[in-house]
């Protein structure tokens, strides 16, 4: 933190009037305000008279001066026309505006749209149910039906409603404040990302504020496994390796459709059809045909679906039907559902094809369809238990914004006398863009909404919504667009618009994410598909996904591999032994200091040995410095950042040559100089302080903007240490360069079969710069291919093969975090000097958001007690945080968490200790036992695929 302090405010006494300025030069310029500040000692004197930062975002108690009014455009005139009547004798006072038309509330709005005819709806067993197909036939998972469009223009997708204007409303409601009188509460808030006291003009954030606003309702992801379960073909399973990389199917992202059956994909684009037997070949397809196979010039092709306009028998590529012009307009879905096939065009008109009573089969050429209409315009649509869902959106103007809410309309297809039923959320949660059903819940629909919603609709509900779904529950899973859903047994699968696919285990509150990985990293998900024709003849539950990326993702829907490595490490004592390390974390924020300047104070002189001698020869020595150099020197930075470039050219791939103490000074000397005394400091200190039957080598060393990491192991425990790799995050301007000194130095190693990170980061600083410093937080821990991937994946977590922070068994994060207070600083200091501390751990900022904030990745970090004082000068917060994170939390006990009254620095140093229990796998015991879940799996798979397969049966997808 580079923070100099400010001169604090002054308070205007009675009788001295309240001063306004034309601009911040103006209040600037005036003979109350000054820049001065009386010089101190000691950097850390409790001191009311002391100043606060130069920081915009600092907390002060001073009064801001007054804005100047603003006009509003509609009344401008009236308003110049009253403004001598308006006037009052006290010129301290401002007049209130005019009062303002009442506005038409929207909530009527929505009532009007849900406010339509409701038909009772016939039981399911009195719907038309079209018997299966006729055993002479050809199965439905090797017809194909393509739709074509032959007479119109392209169209990829169908299209929203034109943004309609409503004009110009005036401007909202004022509300005047006394002097004195009591501010009302503030709104809590339920956005995702939003930090709770975090807004620009909020000092005082807190607890109550938020509660009751349901954020802790986020599924945890604390245990997600993030390994990419692909899907296992036959010959695969021959060989015994588990698949490793991703399907090469590609689907055009704006022009192709997708279908799987079995082992059949079928994917068109434009006038292409491409057919794929993925147990033969994921690369080439079997057969391609073209449009003018069929005879058809200029067709394009815009749905396509597995059952049967054309039928196509995809073992051989035979057009078994064709029927032209059944829709005048281009057809934008297929559906099936039990034997018939839905059609549906862009003007909302449904064409519904059954089946031939006798042979179970359609006749394209003499089947004539039943006919319904819909609405058009249609942004989501599919078909759920015999009753067919649509979505548009409905563009509200709420309380200054424009608010979009879905309107879902309901259609019994087959009900002829059915004429729908409109219903919409019970909150504000976004566009529908996807539903679905858990096979283990079928009494409920799951719809996924943009913004990260899902709703939950009771599927029959005769008694209160005309045997129509009703919206029963909205859950905030995400803080991006859940942009596709699927069932899969008793789990919730979700795609995302950051290409992530996340598994939702639904049986718990909060949900839990029991997997996440990169699907189709950084680009939407448009969909995500079972295949229930594989349960019987593959003993398999493949699970098909679509990207922007045009990739297509094929996964295993039974999540084998990751129930297996769950069981197995539930018998992880069986096969592991134990032993306990000792860590010792030193963080300090020094503020350029130089190491010799480290004298005069006891506490100064002796930091060194009483930080090293606070835990008796700890294994590991971890020191992380921020500020190294004078981030205020132009020369400085640019010299660093010349530097960083050069390295940031080199590959860091070959960790292990750092362990070299000979590179490892090579190293050094390419750097500036700050980072070479202070290497040289900490090597002289260790030395002196540890016995000399106890040396130490150093593992890691690195330097980026000012900050400067070096890790030091016991010789007796070198030999343990392997797959050794350091990196940096950038955070600073956009991530390019580091305030330039925002960022971290990210290093990891294993000892014996255990995987060990620290990351020593500096955070942005400010006092409203939460959400800054949470992204800087999520920028470091969730980055991808930090490191190279290791290859003992016994030593990580959650899948991982070691390339990110959280693959990690235990992490440690300290640094310069720069949360602060949301407090009164005549308060804050009254706390620091009274000793009462824990008053004050309510308006911190970082235990905030780990208890309220769902989207903080501290949230599921661990910190010790705090049982000393701020470790910064000027605001009084505890910037100077050790954080940590283990899979097994009782494998880490914190010793001590403390600080030290080192003065040469606006911050000062703190230290935790910590006793760590590391495992040695003994790995022909544990096959043993891999080999006995593995048969405890095989009887689950044949239950679950038995329940799969009756479940698609009564919802009539085979």
């Amino acid at each position: 933190m580079t923070d100099p302090p400010l001169v604090p405010p002054r308070i205007l006494t009675p009788s001295e009037p309240l001063i306004s300025f034309e601009s911040p030069e103006d209040y600037h310029s005036h003979s109350s305000y000054s820049n001065s500040v009386s010089d101190l000692d000691d950097p850390f004197t409790e001191d009311t008279t002391e100043s606060s930062t130069d920081d915009p975002d600092s907390s002060t108690t001073a009064v801001a001066p007054p804005l100047p009014a603003r006009k509003h455009h509609r009344y401008h005139h009236q308003q110049e026309s009253n403004s001598n009547s308006s006037r009052t004798s006290n010129s301290n006072c401002i007049s209130a505006p005019p009062p303002l038309p009442v506005r038409r509330s929207t909530v009527a709005q929505a009532e009007d749209l849900a406010a339509s005819p409701k038909t009772p709806r016939p039981s399911t067993s009195a719907r038309l149910a079209p018997p299966p197909p006729h055993s002479s036939h050809p199965s439905p998972n090797h017809l194909a039906r393509v739709s074509l469009d032959l007479d119109h223009p392209p169209s990829s997708a169908p299209t929203t409603s034109e943004r309609k204007t409503f004009g110009k409303h005036p401007p909202p409601p004022t509300r005047t404040i006394a002097l004195c009188d009591k501010l009302p509460p503030k709104r809590p808030t339920t956005t995702e990302g939003v930090t709770i006291g975090d807004s620009d003009d909020d000092e005082s954030g807190d607890e109550d504020d938020v509660k009751g606003s349901g954020v802790d309702l986020l599924p945890d992801a604390t245990r997600a496994s993030r390994r990419p379960p692909y899907l296992m073909t036959p010959r695969d399973r021959d060989s015994g390796v588990y698949p490793a990389q991703p399907c090469k199917i590609t689907v055009p992202a704006h022009a192709g459709h997708l279908a799987m059956s079995g082992e059949h994909v079928i994917v068109d684009s434009t006038h292409h059809i491409r057919f794929y037997n993925i147990n033969l070949s994921q690369e080439l397809p079997s057969k391609s045909m073209d449009t003018k196979d069929f005879g058809i010039k200029d067709g394009k092709v815009m749905a396509v679906e597995f059952k049967t306009e054309f039928l196509i028998d995809v073992r051989n590529g035979d057009l078994l039907g064709v029927k032209h012009c059944a829709h005048m307009n281009p057809i934008l879905y297929l559906f099936r559902y039990a034997g018939s096939m839905i059609s549906i065009d862009e003007i909302g008109k449904v064409l519904i094809w059954s089946p031939d009573p006798a042979t179970g089969d359609i006749k394209l050429l003499h089947h004539t369809p039943r006919v319904m209409r819909i609405t058009d315009k249609l942004d989501f649509t599919k078909i759920i238990g015999g009753v067919l869902w649509t979505a548009g959106r409905s563009e509200q103007h709420g309380a200054g914004t424009l608010a979009r809410t879905p309107i879902i309309r309901m259609y019994d297809l087959f009900n002829p006398a059915s004429t729908g039923k409109t219903a919409m959320p019970t909150e504000h949660v976004g566009p529908v863009t996807s539903a679905t059903i858990i096979p283990s819940d079928p009494g409920h629909v799951y719809v996924g909404h943009e913004e990260g919603f899902i709703t939950i609709w009771a599927s029959e509900d005769a008694d209160s919504s005309g045997g129509y779904p009703k919206c029963i529950e909205v859950m905030k899973v995400a803080s991006t667009d859940v942009t596709s859903l699927e069932g899969i047994n008793d789990r919730l699968w979700a795609g995302g618009r950051n290409g992530m696919i996340t598994v939702y285990d639904i049986a718990p509150r909060p949900w839990m994410a029991t997997n996440s990985w990169a699907a189709h990293p950084g680009l939407p998900v448009l969909q995500i598909s079972a295949d229930p024709f594989e349960v019987e003849k593959y003993k398999r539950l493949g699970v098909v996904s679509v990207g922007r990326d045009e990739r297509v993702g094929l996964w295993d829907g039974l999540l084998a591999l990751d129930w297996q490595d769950t069981e197995v490490q539930k018998h992880e004592q069986s096969y592991s032994t134990f032993r306990d390390l000792k860590v010792l974390i030193i963080s300090w924020n020094c503020d350029s200091a130089k190491p010799d300047s480290l004298h005069g104070h006891p506490a100064n002189i002796n930091f060194f040995h009483d930080v090293l001698n606070s835990e008796d020869r700890p294994d590991i020595i971890s020191f992380g410095f921020q500020e190294v150099i004078d981030l205020e020197s132009r020369k400085m930075a640019a010299k660093n950042m010349l530097m960083a470039a050069r390295t940031d050219a080199r590959s860091r791939t070959d960790a292990r040559s750092r362990t070299d103490e000979g590179t490892l000074l090579g190293l050094l000397d390419k750097v500036t100089g700050a980072y070479k005394r202070w290497f040289d400091a900490l090597m002289l200190a260790v030395k002196l302080a540890m016995p000399p039957d106890c040396p130490y080598s150093v593992v890691h060393t690195e330097s980026m903007f000012g900050h400067f990491t070096c890790v030091m192991v016991k010789n007796t425990e070198k030999a343990a240490v392997r797959d050794v790799a350091i990196n940096t995050v950038k955070r600073g301007m956009g991530g390019r360069y580091g305030n330039i000194s925002y960022g971290g130095i990210l290093s990891r190693f294993l000892i014996d079969d255990s995987s060990l990170c620290f990351v020593n980061c500096h955070l942005a600083a400010g006092q409203h710069a939460v959400r800054a410093r949470n992204a800087d937080a999520a920028g470091m821990l969730e980055q991808q291919f930090l490191f190279p991937a290791a290859g003992e994946h016994l030593a990580f977590v959650g899948g991982g093969d070691g390339s990110m922070v959280l693959d990690h068994e235990i992490v440690f994060v300290n640094g310069d975090m720069n949360y602060r207070i949301n407090q009164r600083r005549d308060a804050i200091t009254a706390a620091v000097r009274a000793n009462e501390h824990e008053s004050l751990f309510a308006h911190d900022q970082l235990l905030k958001e780990i208890k309220y904030n769902r989207g903080c990745r501290f949230r599921f970090f661990t910190e010790g007690p705090i049982a000393f004082a701020p470790t910064y000068k000027y605001d009084r917060p505890w910037c100077d945080r050790v954080l940590w994170r283990s899979r097994v939390p009782s494998r880490v006990k914190q010793l001590h968490y403390q600080r030290y009254e080192v003065n040469v620095s606006d911050h000062r140093p703190i230290s935790a200790a910590f006793n760590i229990t590391v495992k040695r796998t003994r790995h022909e015991i544990r096959e043993k036992k891999k080999a006995e879940v593995q048969m405890q799996w095989t009887v689950l798979q044949e239950k679950l695929l038995m329940e799969a397969r009756e479940f698609y049966i009564n919802s009539c997808r085979i």
